[in-house]
């Protein structure tokens, strides 16, 4: 488990390396909801999503001969990105064991950072067993998680410490849900800073396994989601931040994948904000009406804003 001191120590190492990215209002958005909307802008942070935050936390950690060494990391893209910034900075090296279907804008993005880039087949292949074999086929080299790590999960976290810097007051915490990292850190932060704020993850409706798995009361497997949110495809949450969440998330509430391309629609032509898939998850859930927040203060993290022109283009166009 983690704890509000755990995030501040995060905090601490990320100083002066990580964005303290904006907070952003919208009229129109608060006219639309009915609430008092605060956007948490991470598709500005580093690398191009939050995921920077948990790498950068986890990678400064470990022993110097260890970051020698170099790094492993497995990723749909933005973790693959975080981890070859953050090991760069540094003094380290990365290799990023990555789906092959991974959005070729998220792959360059990686390479150009300096990692060398290994592909498998998402919808076969078990990237855990693979990340663990490709480390120790390198002579032992660490394994950076996404997001099963107390360090990784402390350090996602940072985004919502800083959100209640500036809005201490929020009734509503809204969080993207992929393996659960983010909304582990977030809900540790915001549940110890404001105890009455309800924290609700999102998720696509074809992806709903922490959905399932708080109900069940158990981590629940389903299939490889299919969705436009390739950030937001875990087939199971984390063995690590369900534990979290499973104490702190009051709902899990889903999304269609009409509903996100709506959402990055919306930040857009109104924010002039660039949100992938995933990181619009959150809002769109707002905007769609799927949670009732008349009237109140609600925080919105946006998490990330990874995608190529190309694709931006296609899903809009639909």
């Amino acid at each position: 488990m983690i704890t509000l001191d755990d995030v501040h120590a995060a905090a601490a190492r990320l100083e002066g390396v990580a964005h303290r990215t904006p907070v952003l209002r919208s009229r129109t958005l608060d006219a639309r909801t009915g609430a008092s909307v605060h956007l948490k802008a991470e598709c500005l942070q580093r690398g191009g999503a939050f995921k920077f935050r948990g790498a950068y936390s986890m990678i400064s950690t470990l022993a110097e001969d260890a970051r020698r060494r170099g790094v492993v990391a497995y990723s749909s893209g933005n973790h693959a990105q975080a981890v070859a910034i953050a090991s760069g900075l540094l003094g380290s090296h990365a290799t990023i064991l990555m789906p092959a279907d991974t959005p070729p804008a998220k792959m360059e993005a990686t390479r150009g950072y300096g990692a060398e880039v290994v592909t498998y087949d998402r919808y076969t292949q078990d990237r855990e067993a693979l990340g663990a074999a490709l480390a120790e086929e390198r002579g032992g080299l660490a394994l950076v998680p996404p997001y099963e790590h107390p360090a990784v999960m402390a350090g996602q976290g940072t985004a919502t410490l800083e959100l209640l810097d500036e809005v201490p007051d929020l009734d509503l915490l809204l969080v993207p849900v992929g393996g659960g990292g983010l909304i582990a850190g977030s809900a540790t932060a915001a549940k110890a800073l404001r105890p009455g704020v309800r924290v609700v993850g999102v998720e696509p409706e074809a992806g709903d396994d922490t959905r399932r798995s708080l109900a069940a009361g158990e981590r629940v497997r389903i299939e490889t989601p299919r969705t436009i949110a390739d950030g937001q495809q875990a087939d199971i949450p984390g063995r690590l931040t369900f534990e979290v969440n499973r104490r702190l998330v009051d709902a899990i509430e889903v999304v269609s994948d009409p509903e996100i391309v709506a959402a990055m629609a919306f930040l857009f032509d109104r924010m002039k904000l660039v949100a992938e898939p995933s990181g619009a998850s959150a809002l769109a859930a707002l905007l769609a009406g799927r949670i009732d927040a008349g009237g109140a203060r609600v925080g919105v993290i946006v998490s990330g804003g990874n995608v190529g022109v190309a694709r931006f283009c296609e899903l809009l166009g639909r």
